[in-house]
């Protein structure tokens, strides 16, 4: 990883080549899947079965492509123990997180004869897609727990899980048994942006879903970009990312290991590192350079730090905060001193992690909070998925005549200045 003095303008443009890298959505991209989607919302089964065997299970027919008990049932069989024992921490620990994000609908009676408030009420149908993690071979468990739970606290009658089954026509038993474990109501063994388009319009075997959540490849996020609006989606998301602060105390070997973690992902992750010491800064490089060598994923990790990786050398912690909040990073780690005393001046991160034994993959897998998060800078005007995606807002209104007549004029003054005089005359046609 490389080393830059901030401010300079090396280190500005690097800054610029990370906070600007988003999604990059050619038009070929947009016409392939604006094609799949209205092949699937014109067609139905017919085509998503031929999505199916073209591109994941040759032999699977239309009548399986929904998961059944049996399957179900015999998935439990097939993980061990001790999978069983962190998937019920796992589970326990998000659903008490998300139980006290619940909105409550409220009533407000404070001006005379008047009722105003708010009615808050689940979606009716949701759906949480799930990658398929290399052909089933390494099942993305925790994407279904922070999927469905949040749908399920809301209070969302029907949640379907989507997600591409292998060449033989199976779905990885550990995610079959963490979707028991949280309630799904249906599994259905299709993926990538036509499962998107099942979700969205319906078909004869995929009822129509509400709100579409979970994330994917670049299709499937292309997919979900083009739909909302017909349905609720949670966020357009960008490659992972994680931004660590830290001085002088912090340990160089957990911050080398917190910016791998990241950096594994994909080519297109961002790793950065800001620390007022450069003796800090130095001993990362030589602990990356170290513990690059032992992962399994080591030349995606080093293609992405070469990009999209930084360490950058800054005069204080405070100037550090004031460029993470420009970033605005999907993770931020505090390997501070006194990270709470740091806290209140943060204002753009989609979940900030605090202290060395707080690594970004706690949050991934167990701690609670969802680890659906904002990226590529959107932290600034969005939030992690939470149970309010799942839920919607409606306005209640009354009025008695008296609190009518006081408000009346005022009211029909302000249609009239904006020329709605059918507005004014449903007010004066009362006044009579």
């Amino acid at each position: 990883m490389k080393i830059y003095d901030y401010p300079s303008i090396s280190a500005e443009k690097k800054v610029d080549a990370i906070v600007h890298r988003g999604l990059d959505f050619k038009k070929k991209d947009y016409i392939a899947v604006t094609r799949i989607l209205e092949d699937v919302r014109r067609h139905g089964d017919r085509a998503l079965i031929n999505y199916v065997n073209r591109f994941d299970s040759p032999g699977l027919k239309t009548a399986a492509l929904q998961v059944s008990k049996r399957e179900l049932d015999a998935a439990a069989k097939k993980v061990d123990r001790k999978f069983m024992r962190s998937l019920h921490r796992a589970v326990a620990q998000i659903k008490s997180f998300h139980r006290m994000q619940h909105p409550r609908s409220w009533i407000h009676t404070e001006r005379p004869g008047t009722v105003l408030g708010q009615m808050v009420n689940p979606v009716d149908a949701a759906g949480v897609y799930v990658p398929g993690g290399k052909g089933g071979k390494t099942p993305l468990v925790s994407s279904v727990l922070m999927g469905v739970i949040p749908a399920k606290i809301a209070g969302v009658k029907q949640v379907a899980m989507v997600t591409p089954a292998t060449r033989s026509g199976r779905i990885n038993p550990h995610l079959l048994v963490a979707a028991k474990k949280v309630g799904v109501d249906a599994v259905y063994k299709v993926g990538s942006a036509w499962a998107i388009a099942a979700l969205a319009y319906g078909t004869e075997t995929i009822p129509k879903t509400d709100v579409i959540v979970g994330p994917g490849n670049l299709y499937v996020t292309l997919a979900k970009k083009i739909v909302a609006g017909t349905v609720g989606i949670d966020m357009i998301a960008g490659p992972s990312e994680v931004l660590v602060i830290a001085d002088r105390s912090a340990n160089p070997h957990f911050i080398a290991a917190d910016l791998l973690s990241q950096a594994e992902h994909d080519v297109m992750a961002s790793a950065i590192l800001l620390t007022d010491t450069r003796s800090t800064a130095e001993a990362v490089v030589l602990a990356v350079d170290h513990q690059l060598a032992g992962l399994s994923r080591r030349e995606i990790a080093r293609a992405s730090l070469a990009r999209y990786g930084a360490i950058m050398v800054v005069s204080n912690v405070r100037t550090a905060l004031d460029l993470a909040n420009r970033i605005a990073p999907e993770h931020l780690e505090l390997h501070l001193n006194d990270p709470f005393a740091c806290i209140g001046q943060i204002r753009n991160a989609g979940a900030v992690f605090i202290g060395q034994y707080t690594p970004e993959p706690v949050g991934d897998y167990i701690a609670g909070p969802n680890h659906v998060l904002p990226t590529a800078g959107t932290a600034r005007f969005s939030s992690a998925l939470s149970v309010d995606h799942f839920m919607k807002k409606t306005s209640i209104v009354h009025y008695s005549e008296e609190a009518f007549r006081k408000e009346a004029k005022d009211i029909v003054r302000l249609a009239e200045t904006e020329g709605l005089t059918a507005h004014a005359n449903a007010v004066k046609i009362r006044l009579k």
